[in-house]
Formats: C-alpha cells, sequence, structure tokens
C-alpha cells in the first residue's frame, strides 16, 4: 500500500505548537514516502467543541504551507473527514462487535459510577475503574435479562468495549520498539457515548482502517490508548490493515522537566500558538508566533529538529531538504526541552535571507495597522537600516518608529551622564544650523558637526551619543548619519 497519513486534531481550542509539530512530521513522511498527507477533523466531543477552531487549524496549516491532498476543505475519496457526519458509520460497527461478543450496553449513570470508584477504593483497590472485576456488578447487558435490556435501550445508554481477562496486547512502535501491556490493567472503555458519538477510541481505529492508513504518527501522550486500539483492530479482524504506530517525543518546559503548557508560555513571554487566539470565554489574548514576528520558513525548520535529527551538523533546511532527509529512525525517543532562544536563531537567519521587498511588504502592512502611511521607497530604507539587527519581522515598526513618532520615554542613566550643558549648547547649536539646510547626507551632517564640535575644542565622538538621544531617545542603533538622513 502506499504511504497514508493523517493529522487529526479536535477542534476543541487553539492548536498547540506540539500538534504543529505533529502535522509537520507527518507532512514529511507523506511527501518523503510520495504518499498522502490528510486532514482528519476529530470533533465528536460535541461538548468542548470551540467555534472557529476549526478554521484556526485550516489557517495554521495553510500559514505553514503544509496544505493537506486530502481534507474537510480540500476532499478526497474517503470523506467526509468530520468525524460528526460520520455517526452512522461508527454505530453500524458498534453493533457489529455487539454481535460478537466483544461490546456491550452499558446503562450505569454517573452517581452509580462514582459510587462504583468510591467503593473500589474504600476497599484498597488500587485501581478504580469499569473492567472485567466490576462489570458484572453494573447495569449492563452482561449482567441483565433481554427484557431490562430492551426497556433500557429506550434511556441514554452507551456502547462499551469488552476487555479481556489476562490477555497480552503487544505491538510494534517504529521509535520505541516493542511494547506489551496486560488486558488486565485496562479498562473497558467507552465506544459510543450516550449522545450517539463515538468516543475517540472508536471513531479513530474505524477511520484510521477505512481511510487506509498505514502510519498513525501522533503525540507520546497516547501511547496508553495504544492497546484498546490495536484490541479493536483484533476485534473487528483487521489485523493484517492495522498502521504502523509513531509515538512522537514530547515537547518539554524550557527547564525541561515536564510537559511544555500555556502557563510556560506565559511564564517566559513566549508563544504556544501558531497564530493569535482569543479564548471565547475569557476573551484572553494569546499571541502567536506569526503575529509575534516569525517567519513561517523559520518555525518549520525549528519544530523539524525539536525530535528529529538529521544525522549532521547541518542546521539550515528548506522544506524539500527536510522532506528528503527526513526518517522515522532519526526521531529522538526523549523528551525535547523547547529553546526558544534557538527559535529566535532561527528567525533571526531566515529574516536576513528574505528578500528586502517581502520585509518592505510587511513593514508598510504594520505602519497603516499604527495608523501610518508610508511610501515603499522610505519603507526600504528602514529595512536596510534594520534588517541585521532585528528578530522578529514586526520589530521593523517598533524599531522604526522612530520615523513616525517623537519619543517619549528617555533612559534616565544615559541622561545623566551625557546630557550636560555643554552637550546642550552643542545641540541647540546643531539645530538651527540644520533647520536651513536642505542637504542632509551623511557628509554633509558629518561637516556640520565638525564644525560645531572644533569651535568647542571637543570631539565629534563626544556629541554622537547624546545627539542619538535627542532624535530617538534610544542610546544604541543602525548608523547616525543614515537616520539623520532618512
Amino acid at each position: 500500500m502506499s504511504v497514508r497519513v493523517r493529522f487529526a486534531p479536535s477542534p476543541t481550542g487553539p492548536l498547540h505548537i506540539g500538534g504543529v509539530r505533529t502535522a509537520l512530521y507527518n507532512f514529511l513522511f507523506a511527501k518523503k514516502s510520495g504518499g498522502k498527507f490528510i486532514l482528519r477533523i476529530e470533533d465528536t466531543d460535541q461538548s468542548r467543541y470551540v467555534p472557529d477552531a476549526e478554521d484556526y487549524i485550516n489557517s495554521t496549516l495553510k500559514w505553514l504551507n503544509l496544505l493537506p491532498d486530502e481534507g474537510p476543505s480540500s476532499g478526497g475519496a474517503y470523506g467526509p473527514y468530520r468525524q460528526s457526519e460520520r455517526k452512522s458509520v461508527y454505530q453500524d460497527f458498534a453493533i457489529k462487535l455487539i454481535e460478537s461478543g466483544n461490546a456491550y450496553y452499558a446503562f450505569d449513570t454517573s452517581e452509580e459510577l462514582e459510587l462504583m470508584r468510591t467503593d473500589l477504593k474504600a476497599k484498597g483497590s488500587e485501581v478504580q475503574q469499569y473492567n472485567y472485576v466490576t462489570r458484572g456488578g453494573m447495569k449492563n447487558s452482561l449482567s441483565m435479562s433481554d427484557k431490562e435490556i430492551n426497556q433500557q435501550l429506550e434511556q441514554p445508554h452507551v456502547i462499551r468495549l469488552k476487555v479481556p481477562e489476562n490477555d497480552d496486547i503487544s505491538f510494534k512502535d517504529l521509535i520505541r520498539g516493542e511494547i506489551s501491556f496486560d488486558t488486565s490493567n485496562l479498562e473497558d472503555k467507552i465506544l459510543i457515548k450516550s449522545d450517539g458519538l463515538p468516543t475517540y477510541h472508536m471513531a479513530n481505529v474505524i477511520d484510521d482502517y477505512l481511510m487506509k492508513i498505514t502510519h498513525v504518527i501522533r503525540g507520546e501522550e497516547w501511547l496508553p490508548s495504544t492497546p484498546i486500539h490495536v484490541l479493536l483492530y483484533k476485534c473487528f479482524n483487521w489485523q493484517q490493515y492495522m498502521p504502523q504506530f509513531v509515538h512522537l517525543p514530547l515537547l518539554l518546559k524550557p527547564e525541561g522537566s515536564g510537559k511544555l503548557s500555556k502557563r510556560d508560555s506565559d511564564k517566559h513571554g513566549f508563544p504556544i500558538f501558531p497564530l493569535d487566539w482569543t479564548d471565547n470565554i475569557t476573551r484572553e489574548l494569546s499571541e502567536g508566533f506569526k503575529e509575534k514576528g516569525f517567519l513561517p520558513e523559520a518555525l518549520v525548520n525549528f519544530l523539524a529538529l525539536l525530535g528529529w535529527n538529521p544525522g549532521t551538523e547541518q542546521e539550515i533546511f528548506s522544506v524539500e531538504e527536510l522532506i528528503k532527509g527526513f526518517s522515522i529512525e532519526r526521531i529522538s525517543k526523549a523528551g525535547i526541552k523547547f529553546d526558544i532562544k534557538k527559535a529566535e536563531w532561527f528567525n533571526q537567519h531566515y529574516i536576513r535571507e528574505i528578500e528586502d521587498s517581502e520585509l518592505t511588504k510587511i513593514l508598510i502592512d504594520q505602519a497603516e495597522k499604527e495608523g501610518f502611511i508610508i511610501n515603499k521607497d522610505k519603507a526600504d530604507k528602514i529595512v536596510t537600516l534594520f534588517k541585521e539587527r532585528i528578530t522578529y519581522t514586526k520589530d521593523l515598526f517598533s524599531k522604526g518608529k522612530i520615523f513616525f513618532t517623537v519619543p517619549v520615554v528617555y533612559d534616565e542613566k544615559v541622561t545623566r551622564k551625557k546630557w550636560t550643558s555643554e552637550n546642550i549648547e552643542m545641540l541647540a547649536e546643531f539645530k538651527s544650523k540644520i533647520d536651513n539646510i536642505e542637504d542632509l547626507s551623511g557628509p554633509s551632517v558629518n561637516s556640520i558637526l565638525e564644525n560645531i564640535t572644533n569651535a568647542k575644542n571637543g570631539s565629534i565622538g563626544k556629541i554622537m551619543q547624546p545627539l542619538r538621544f535627542a532624535l530617538t531617545g534610544e542610546a544604541g542603533g543602525p548608523d547616525l548619519m543614515e537616520i539623520i538622513s532618512l
């Protein structure tokens, strides 16, 4: 079979940067293998569904140019690609599992389930779950008469997987090798919820089978769910069609301990989402990598190396080079620390490599958003001044605003040191002279300053920082003569 991989996010909020890396690895593997990269929206948890989240996913993939070959927007032969539109498919397969004795109806209320767990805990049980030990004492089609079952089927109910006792579930992970689980430690997972929609376990196995997925590349956090999925393949007698599993290493906090979270993002002041996201409840805005000023090529290059090692010293990769060099065998097992400084290094590199004309467009757009109109010629010159000095594209305007606004804040330390009566006198004279001069090129300005400082028996170097300070409010920056000229 030709390679078919899927990126299957849930539209329950913004896409975490770890999810973006998962999409990237799926994309690279598909393209390297000449296969298909599929987007599938897993929206069966309607209680957590967030409006606009699917659009956010699509916008992210478009910005990073990780365009799916099949999906809700692009179509394909195996649709629909939203799980909420495949409800009848899952119901039919669930009935087959019941008929084969691999699943059963369960009618327990939330209060009855909580009572079961409390009772197990009181008896000293380390595990409080619905399984081969407890199912016989619960309200389900394994413990009730046909008459009782038929009556209960009119009420809300779920369908659970009947996990066998003392069985061994083994599978091979292409990164981690052979992995085994004892089914006695597994819960009888819910397959169909009371609203008729499937859980993640049921839907993703059936969809992977029907969509002919050959490799499941996903985050390490899904590893404990994999034995349930393998068991479902066996229950359906689909073992020969079971995909190969690849569980990617976690993205860790900058300190290296624990999974990277939004709290870490807030604490250290870096983005954790690819694009801006406004929380639909709190209305809190979280800045995205795009709006922070990252170029898509830089973010892709950075994320590719967060878990994958090319086996060489090379760090800068085009997408074409990433596709050519990518291999699952070189993905790490261990978690990877999220190093924002390294991400910034990549961004600086790509900013310096990008065409000036692209940065000019970005600057003009930034200026317009701030209420300033700037012509292309002036924008070109500002880009030339700051291109080598910025980390983010948005720095073009934040640093270039010295040409648009009068400084209102000054560094007091610099003021105390440089703002002497002698310097003030020379600056006042310089101001009076340039009022009447049209030629403010570097040589012309330099000549004026030399005349003023020579008359005061001083040096031109002594006046340069106070002059920069007076014009920009800052103690350092690009060539002062270029700034004055512009």
